[in-house]
């Protein structure tokens, strides 16, 4: 059995992974994951012909966006949980089938036969994987070309990657039915398998659009659950004591936990984007959060293998587990891994970590303080624009040259040591904001400062991409400039689907001159990269010094 999948920037040989995931993902979970992408746009072509008669349904629409982040690189591994949901969205798909007919019957109009030629899903697991040959890429580049399948793809994975923000911002209780609509309006678009490009092009656009709406939704989802970032000391280095290690992006789940280890002689530490929770005032207030421990999602084997206590993964970022740490480490959301076991959330969204805790106090833990090494993180919108008129200032009287925005996702494929050099060589009169775990390349040296104004500015984790937004548009507005006459020069990385669905916000906002790497995506064919570069002047990463000589020029 093979598979085809060229979502992430690891791809093998930067074309498509064709016999197992680089990631770890198999052909069975991959063709899993092909059903269940066939599935979410089957369900939203019901969900979004409600919405156009006034009825929607939101709960169904939750459960689309749960099967679309399902799907994202590294977030789950396991053909139970998939076939799980698989199975789920044909009971969803059956009742949203019931109730587009009854909205129908109540405006007098004639039901549209949608799907109606599907075959049920298989009873096996065998006959899942042949039901899903029919649904994988390989046969729509045969049959549409590589530039529509690519652009196809490029809207898909940016919705996966805005779906991964919705959930997060569901949870924290904000939910918005124009961008639920909007979901669901998109997949059905993609239903019809279109095949114009110009379409193609504006409607990949529209889901930077709709991606931004989400990012500020999650925003005000953090910050109003957890308060503003506020710039924050956080140590690097354990101290001695049982602890845990919490890895992913969910600040719930945090927070659930933090309260769960209250006075239990257990320390809690962050791992990978979960650095920037420190800064919250409603995270930071609890004693045993102690610090940060390691770097980014792709080197936790070797660091969970060094940690003396248990693991919780909260999101997408897992990696095989290796044996030494195997039995301690826990998944929760809809991350999960074959034999690791599972935090589930109760009918209230409350989950119990009795487990997780358990393991802790089993393990050995830290015998003794490390060091003490810090470093700071929390420059949010919130806290940038509070010192805004002393940047500007520092601006007009030529102090600050220019800002890097350095950041991203990292990754273990060669060539992202390019980020370290890059900000490294960039000049002593210049400021580097950066964001995501692509920060972990830099983010432990000491850049410095600019008149009390730090060199080096973390913004938060990927979808703090807001907070950017945010400053950028402040600053043209204090300069009364558009965004790209500022002196803002930005060198991403990407890695998966999230940094897909901000890439498209950016270009939907107009930003331009934007270099990415270390590769470009396999699914944007020269064609498509040629109608990038020509409307947004998008291009690739060179060397750090050329392409700093070119933006300092």
């Amino acid at each position: 059995m093979n598979m085809f999948c060229y979502q992430c920037e690891q791809t093998a040989k930067g074309q498509g992974c064709t016999v197992a995931g680089v990631c770890g993902k198999t052909p069975e979970p991959a063709a899993l994951m092909d059903l269940m992408i066939h599935a979410a746009k089957g369900l939203s072509r019901y969900a979004h012909r409600q919405r156009e008669m006034g009825e929607g349904n939101v709960k169904a629409e939750a459960f689309i966006l749960e099967m679309l982040f399902a799907t994202v690189t590294n977030v789950n591994f396991d053909p139970d949980a998939l076939e799980a949901l698989l199975r789920r969205a044909q009971v969803v798909g059956g009742r949203l089938r019931e109730q587009y007919e009854a909205v129908c019957r109540k405006a007098g109009k004639q039901p549209e036969a949608l799907c109606a030629d599907e075959e049920p899903l298989a009873d096996t697991r065998e006959g899942l994987r042949e039901q899903a040959e029919q649904f994988r890429i390989a046969r729509r580049k045969e049959e549409l070309g590589e530039d529509v399948t690519g652009l196809q793809e490029l809207i898909l994975y940016g919705l996966k990657g805005a779906a991964a923000y919705a959930d997060h911002a569901r949870i924290l209780g904000q939910v918005d039915e124009d961008v639920m609509a909007k979901f669901v309006e998109i997949l059905d678009y993609l239903a019809g398998e279109p095949a114009d490009v110009q379409d193609l092009t504006a409607k990949a656009l529209a889901v930077g659009e709709l991606n931004l709406k989400v990012m500020e939704l999650l925003d005000a989802a953090n910050t109003g659950a957890y308060g503003h970032p506020e710039p924050t000391q956080v140590r690097v280095t354990p101290v001695a004591g049982k602890a845990i290690l919490v890895s992913g992006h969910d600040l719930k789940d945090l927070k659930m936990l933090l309260e769960q280890t209250e006075g239990k002689g257990v320390n809690v530490y962050t791992h990978g984007e979960m650095l920037p929770c420190h800064a919250y005032p409603e995270l930071k207030k609890h004693k045993h959060l102690v610090g940060n421990y390691g770097g980014a999602w792709q080197d936790q084997q070797r660091e969970f293998a060094d940690f003396p206590g248990s693991i919780l993964m909260t999101t997408n970022c897992i990696q095989k587990p290796r044996d030494s740490y195997e039995g301690r480490i826990f998944t929760t959301g809809l991350v999960g891994w074959p034999g690791v076991a599972h935090i589930a959330a109760d009918a209230d969204g409350k989950k119990d970590f009795a487990p997780v805790i358990e393991a802790a106090l089993a393990a050995p833990g830290f015998a003794e303080d490390a060091p003490e090494k810090t470093i700071t993180v929390g420059f949010g919108r919130n806290a940038v624009m509070g010192v805004a008129d002393t940047v500007i200032q520092a601006v007009k009287d030529g102090k600050i040259r220019r800002f890097f925005l350095i950041g991203g996702c990292d990754g273990a494929k060669p060539g992202r040591n390019y980020y370290t050099e890059l900000a490294e060589q960039v000049p002593e009169d210049c400021v580097i904001l950066t964001l995501a775990c692509g920060k972990y390349r830099f983010n432990k040296q000491d850049f410095g400062d600019i008149g009390g104004i730090p060199r080096l500015l973390d913004i938060g984790q990927c979808n703090d991409a807001y907070s950017a937004v945010q400053i950028a548009v402040a600053l043209a507005g204090a300069f009364d400039c558009g965004v790209n006459d500022l002196p803002l020069t930005m060198i991403l990385s990407w890695y998966e689907q999230k940094a897909v669905a901000i890439l498209l916000t950016l270009l939907h906002l107009g930003v331009q001159g934007i270099k990415i790497g270390p590769s470009l995506p396999a699914f944007v064919t020269p064609p498509v990269l040629n109608v990038l570069v020509e409307n947004f002047k998008l291009a690739p990463i060179s060397t750090p010094q050329e392409d700093l000589a070119e933006a300092l020029a």
